[in-house]
């Protein structure tokens, strides 16, 4: 079975260089997980906030499920149109 990559999103938040490393992780990943770190949010609300900002920025071929500060992100195989 192969391995989640797992990524941390710290107190720079959301930045160019973060999407861009996430895209690069979806060349090779079908699912990776990123922790959502204290110094990113204060709630759960802007933890929802940060996930929805990313998967604008991601596009349409991606979903999300969010557990706590843990953001699981999954690529579909097919184009989403």
């Amino acid at each position: 079975m192969k391995q989640i990559k797992r990524i941390q999103l710290g107190k720079k938040g959301l930045t160019e260089e973060f999407i861009n490393q996430a895209r690069d992780l979806f060349k090779n990943e079908e699912i990776i997980k990123i922790s959502i770190l204290k110094s990113a949010c204060r709630n759960k609300n802007d933890a929802e906030k940060l996930a929805d900002n990313l998967m604008e920025s991601l596009g349409k071929n991606f979903d999300y499920r969010l557990v706590g500060y843990v953001l699981t992100v999954r690529k579909f195989r097919k184009d989403i149109r």
